[in-house]
């Protein structure tokens, strides 16, 4: 589903270079489940947007599906994400003057589902939120917030599903619940999951786990 060829990121830096990635190659099946873990700064977040097509690299490639981003401009990169990818991210990123039913509604409308206000709907029932659908982020918890995250996320039913640090700003027993919902609805949509994460106990549930250090991945198997 993923294929990752001698991937690098560099940025310029006050007259001088920083070397961001260093050279990634990996593939990720379709269907798996993969943590990306490792130290603040060490380019988790970076080289997610890059696989996700939301940066460009310096050199290498990230080919979904078959199709090579490298070799695309940013209208055909946001047209592959509109087929194939969800995004949940660590600060939520609903949209402060639309209720919870309408954040989810949002990108099922963007691609002209008729069935859009049904399927959203649907998905907040799957992650509890059914009573909620008229209230705005600002009258949500941070683990209700997030379940209407996962909810806009899924209900687009994509191929891969990114997260960056999906339970970075929740409480443990609210995080704990967040990972539950989030593979439970993960293996019903038998979606590819990539994460960025510095909760083992998150990293752990996945097939993979993958550790960027200044810049390099390596791999480690869950035991």
């Amino acid at each position: 589903m993923i294929s990752v060829t001698n991937l690098s990121k560099t940025v310029a830096l006050a007259g001088h270079t920083l070397q961001i990635l260093k050279g990634i190659s990996v593939e990720i099946k379709t269907g798996e489940s993969v943590a990306i873990v490792g130290a603040s700064g060490a380019g988790k977040s970076t080289l997610l947007g890059l696989l996700a097509g939301l940066d460009t690299a310096s050199t290498g490639d990230v080919s979904i599906a078959g199709e090579s981003l490298s070799s695309m401009n940013e209208d055909q990169r946001a047209a592959l994400r509109a087929r194939y990818v969800g995004f949940v991210f660590q600060s939520f990123q609903l949209l402060p003057g639309l209720s919870a039913l309408e954040n989810v509604m949002l990108p099922l409308e963007l691609d002209q589902r008729r069935d859009a206000l049904a399927t959203a709907k649907t998905f907040l029932h799957r992650v509890g939120l059914a009573e909620r659908e008229s209230h705005y982020p600002r009258q949500l918890s941070g683990g209700e917030q997030q379940r209407v995250a996962l909810a806009r996320a899924f209900a687009v039913q994509p191929k891969i599903l990114f997260a960056d640090e999906p339970t970075g700003n929740l409480d443990a027993k609210t995080g704990a619940h967040i990972i539950d919902l989030l593979f439970e609805l993960n293996q019903k949509s038998a979606t590819t999951l990539v994460l960025v994460t510095h909760e083992a106990s998150l990293a752990s549930r996945c097939q993979r786990i993958l550790t960027m250090d200044d810049g390099v991945l390596t791999e480690d198997r869950p035991s």
